[in-house]
């Protein structure tokens, strides 16, 4: 592991026994100013900022996660629908980018990502086009397509 958990090891292993399935906390991490330990009950992640940014670079910051959630999701979703129609996958790739506007250009409203979806193995056409289908419908898809309404509260 990263630095990130240097002098608190034991501070961070009674965490996730507080946390509900399926929820998720986020803290610092000894890896200031910005480094962030992402916990769920299982697993642990780390985010943080680029050295440009005045961060120590101890995880992906967070549009990347963002890009790798709806990544993940995709492979996933994908290799779940193919699995139970019996249809192999050698290897699946999904690359994703934030799209930057040309030099000049006014930045658009809403955020824009590339995603390349690549399928490799005996598949035809017809089913090839059945898992890109699939995949834009896997549920952070969804989530980033549709929106979510958010309800924050500040704890005492």
């Amino acid at each position: 592991m990263s630095d990130a958990l240097t002098d608190t090891d034991d501070e961070w292993s009674s965490k996730p026994s507080m946390l509900a399935p399926g929820s998720v906390m986020v803290t610092a991490t000894a890896a200031e100013p910005w480094g962030q330990a992402l916990l769920t009950q299982k697993h642990v992640l780390f985010a943080d900022e680029p050295a440009a940014q005045n961060g120590r670079d101890t995880g992906p910051d967070p549009h990347e996660l963002a890009l790798r959630a709806l990544g993940a999701c995709t492979a996933i979703t994908v290799r779940m629908y193919a699995a139970r129609k019996g249809w192999p996958i050698e290897r699946l790739d999904v690359r994703l980018s934030f799209r930057q506007p040309p030099a000049g250009a006014p930045r658009p409203d809403r955020e824009q990502i590339d995603r390349k979806i690549e399928i490799a193995g005996p598949l035809d056409a017809e089913q090839r086009q059945r898992l890109f289908q699939i995949a834009e419908k896997c549920p952070i898809h969804k989530l980033l397509t549709n929106g979510a309404d958010i309800h924050s509260e500040l704890l005492p």
